[in-house]
């Protein structure tokens, strides 16, 4: 006989005077601040970890009497007023002094909507990379007092929890969120009702509940379908983040991106940038353009109302991580949308269409109706311009509208605390300079004996905290306790010297986790050399839906139970951000193998690097912008002309040069004090090259300077005169397209082959408008030392100017210039339509070029 338990939850009252540890709960400003975080801790260090380090949690379950006694503890309220102290003082923040001049804090408000967001631990919406990168803006936006607001989805599942059997295979586990857990409360609407909104699909209506969150000075906003109102069918829409199969997808798209554009009209909010972090949440695109066709204006006049406030950023150079949804799928739910956008099926198709018209692509979608784009690193804009080159045909991928502004990451999130202290106590208000590179050279002023002794404690954290995981793992899949010593005898004593490689990332096969394996007894030499103690600890997870990743998440626990590689190699299940934000401070090196240019940016690295760690990579993503060659070391990628298994055995072949040549020999180089004073050099060169460069605030003031600015003034100009100036710049474009097949450019003047320096020469053109006149374009002479038939990677641009009037269609473009260079140039002639209200000069993706 089975007896039935009740669960009954006994909550302690909070005693007068720390009421405010509810506040401190119910604001995400704890997901970064450890000071507050440790107030929780300090209680029940037990419960705290039981609790997954959600505070709301925890203090509906701490003891009664652990409260009590920190009530009555001067020492713990010293620390309470202090943490609130500074909490009050974070709270009433103005807006960052770079941007008080041009940004509108009483007007201005950056919208961004996001799939998923990474914020801590205890608020599990996210799955990895994207979702810690929105968290970070977030943050960063929070920090610097930006009136910004996030949009995304309220999952009752979040991404899995990962375990690794006996056998290698990833096992995905799932957890239900009890929302009341969460730092979330309803949203409501002005007449003090909780607030749902409508989602109209062409046989059926989705109700959607609002939420929101506050974190610190900014507040987020998320859609939940899981409630009553609505069919099984469609209450699954928000249960699960990135749920399997493209009906649910393409659902949980329209839900972010529609839903998401009614929850801020619903609660009166009308932001000035629009900022869509993926093609996932494009859809919002189309649904302003929808308010605006139901004012009265038509759709393409719409869509530029709306394109010019739009940020678009795209973050994976694999073709297989955009969205592409079947024509098909698409009919089904936009029918009648379409109608209301006063468009065709097949012009909204083409929207999203791409290449292939019967796929409709979310990013091509987002492009297309946004006028501001970029890519996470200066690799990846390549990458991401050459991918979407078919948007703007007759534009060099060197030139087209794509952008980038490199990602960084919260030095608060992730700064391990033992440096934060450090940081305190010797240089004062450093959060006020992280991006004042001359400023972190103070780094020198820590002793190095010091700095090594800190870094070892960041490695013993770690290395306990693996020696914990990996004992569960082990005890779980059966292993002897024999066998476990053996898997942990390197990491079991907290005074070894072992050097510690770290792994943890995605396993997908591009970031080639086995690459350090292509070489498999050279590399047991370098792991069991008894001088020099050495591990290499793996973590990460593979999408449950891929199956290549899975394998090597198997091939890397086979590699484990080697004999000569059994505590050398360490595989540790579930990684996530607690053991993300040990890893990143504890390791020695931080090793990271792409294939070259497939890293979008590569965040983690940056994580490591600022803690102390030394990076170990493919330059690639950004650390082909960070490595300065004393910061850590870098492999030369093979480029794509290159066999791909060529390029792995090089590159492989490379790394484990760098470890048994350099990184090894230099670790155990000890001086007089037992330390390698090289080393520590170079550490900290990582730390003063990286926090002020690659940190989330830096990257906030990139966006602001060059998308969100520029978009909310372009937006402003496109809208004036009742949005006249938008059915202006619509008709233009028209004429455009329509007469640019008819046009062409030819040279009436001789080229000049040799000039003497100092000496103007004249360059006359003639062109063929087709119906346009001299204002709607651009002729322009370029000019570069290279010789390449493509365009230019660097050049001098002059424009011609119009030399008497129009001629049967044909008009005469004239330049005289005396150019300040020297040596052979070459010389390339262009035309390009252009006006005022162009966000980009190469918006229409028209040019003709000069032939020879």
């Amino acid at each position: 006989m089975t007896i039935k338990h009740i669960k009954i939850e006994f909550q302690p009252k909070i005693p007068a005077g720390l009421e405010k540890l509810e506040e401190l709960a119910n604001d995400l400003y704890y997901s970064w601040n450890s000071e507050a975080r440790l107030l929780f801790r300090r209680l029940d260090k037990s419960l705290w970890d039981k609790c997954n380090h959600n505070p709301k949690l925890f203090l509906r379950r701490v003891a009664q009497n652990k409260l009590d006694e920190a009530a009555s503890d001067n020492n713990y309220m010293e620390e309470y007023s202090r943490v609130l102290s500074s909490y009050k003082a974070y709270k009433n923040l103005v807006i960052h002094e770079n941007f008080a001049s041009n940004f509108d804090a009483e007007n201005d408000l950056i919208a961004y909507l996001c799939l998923e967001f990474g914020f801590h631990e205890s608020f599990p919406i996210y799955s990895g990379g994207l979702g810690i990168l929105a968290g970070d803006l977030c943050k960063a936006a929070s920090d610097m007092a930006v009136p910004f607001v996030g949009i995304g989805l309220l999952y009752r599942q979040g991404y899995f929890n990962q375990e690794i059997n006996n056998y290698g295979d990833q096992v995905a586990h799932y957890n239900l969120t009890e929302f009341e857990h969460l730092p979330i409360n309803p949203s409501y609407d002005s007449n003090g009702n909780k607030l749902y909104i409508k989602i109209e699909l062409p046989n059926r209506k989705i109700t959607l509940k609002v939420w929101e969150a506050i974190a610190g000075n900014i507040k987020l906003y998320f859609l939940d379908s899981d409630i009553p109102e609505n069919a099984s069918a469609d209450r699954e829409i928000t249960h699960q983040l990135y749920k399997g199969g493209s009906e649910t997808r393409i659902l949980q798209e329209i839900v972010l991106g529609i839903g998401g554009v009614r929850a801020l009209r619903a609660l009166n909010i009308y932001p000035t940038i629009w900022h869509i972090n993926e093609g996932h949440a494009g859809f919002s695109t189309l649904e302003r353009s929808r308010e605006n066709i139901a004012k009265g204006a038509d759709f393409d006049s719409a869509l530029e109302l709306n394109a010019s406030n739009v940020v678009f950023t795209t973050h994976t150079p694999v073709p297989a991580g955009h969205d592409i949804f079947k024509k098909e799928l698409v009919h089904s739910f936009f029918s009648q949308y379409v109608k209301e956008l006063g468009i065709e099926f097949d012009t909204f198709m083409k929207l999203g269409g791409g290449i292939n018209n019967d796929d409709f692509n979310m990013t091509t979608l987002a492009l297309h109706c946004s006028r501001f784009h970029n890519g996470v690193s200066k690799i990846h804009h390549e990458v991401a311009s050459k991918m979407e080159s078919h948007v703007w045909p007759q534009i060099s991928y060197k030139e087209n509208p794509i952008g980038y502004v490199t990602n960084g990451i919260h030095i608060s999130t992730f700064l391990a605390l033992e440096w934060v202290n450090l940081f305190d106590m010797r240089f004062g208000e450093w959060r006020r300079e992280l991006n004042n590179p001359e400023f972190w050279q103070c780094l020198d002023e820590i002793p190095s004996h010091r700095f090594w002794s800190l870094r070892r404690e960041l490695k013993a954290t770690l290395l306990s905290e693996v020696h914990r995981r990996i004992t569960k793992q082990c005890i779980r899949n059966g292993r002897s306790e024999s066998t476990i010593n053996r898997i942990t005898h390197l990491i079991n004593k907290h005074d070894s010297d072992v050097l510690v490689l770290g792994f943890a990332r995605r396993f997908a096969t591009y970031k080639r986790a086995n690459l350090l394996f292509y070489d498999l007894e050279r590399l047991s030499k370098l792991l069991n050399d008894p001088a020099r103690p050495t591990i290499l600890i793996f973590a990460g997870k593979a999408h449950p839906d891929d199956a290549p990743g899975r394998e090597l998440v198997k091939m890397v626990h086979e590699l484990t139970q080697r004999p000569e590689f059994q505590g050398k190699i360490l595989q540790v299940e579930n990684y996530d951000m607690v053991l993300a934000r040990r890893l990143v401070a504890g390791v020695d090196v931080w090793i990271n193998t792409p294939e070259y240019p497939l890293e979008a940016c590569g965040t983690s690295g940056q994580k490591a690097g600022m803690n102390g760690v030394l990076n170990l990579s493919i330059l690639d993503g950004w650390w082909d912008e960070g490595y300065n060659g004393n910061n850590g070391w870098a492999i030369t990628p093979h480029g794509a002309e290159f066999d791909h298994e060529y390029r792995n055995q090089q590159e492989a072949n490379d790394l484990l040069e760098i470890l048994e040549n350099e990184v090894m020999p230099l670790y155990f180089e000890r001086n007089g004090q037992g330390y390698s004073a090289t080393w520590v050099e170079l550490a900290k060169e990582s730390m003063k090259s990286i926090i002020p460069n690659f940190n989330a605030q830096r990257m906030l003031s990139d966006y602001m300077q060059t998308y969100y600015l520029p978009a909310r003034d372009k937006s402003k100009l496109i809208n004036a005169n009742d949005g006249k100036n938008a059915v202006e710049l619509n008709q233009w474009k028209s004429k455009i397209r329509k007469a640019w097949p008819g046009v062409s450019i030819c040279c009436v003047s001789d080229k000049p082959t040799a000039v003497k320096q100092g000496e103007a020469f004249t360059i006359k053109v003639k062109a063929n408008l087709n119906g346009l006149s001299s204002n709607d374009v651009v002729v322009e002479c370029v000019l570069s030392d290279e010789d390449t038939r493509d365009m230019f990677a660097k050049y001098n641009s002059y424009k011609f100017s119009s030399d008497g009037p129009m001629l049967a269609k044909e008009q005469v473009f004239k330049l005289t210039i005396n150019p300040d260079v020297s040596g052979m140039q070459y010389m390339k002639i262009r035309m390009y339509p252009y006006c005022e209200y162009l966000c980009h000069p190469f918006e229409t993706g028209c040019m003709v070029w000069l032939q020879e």
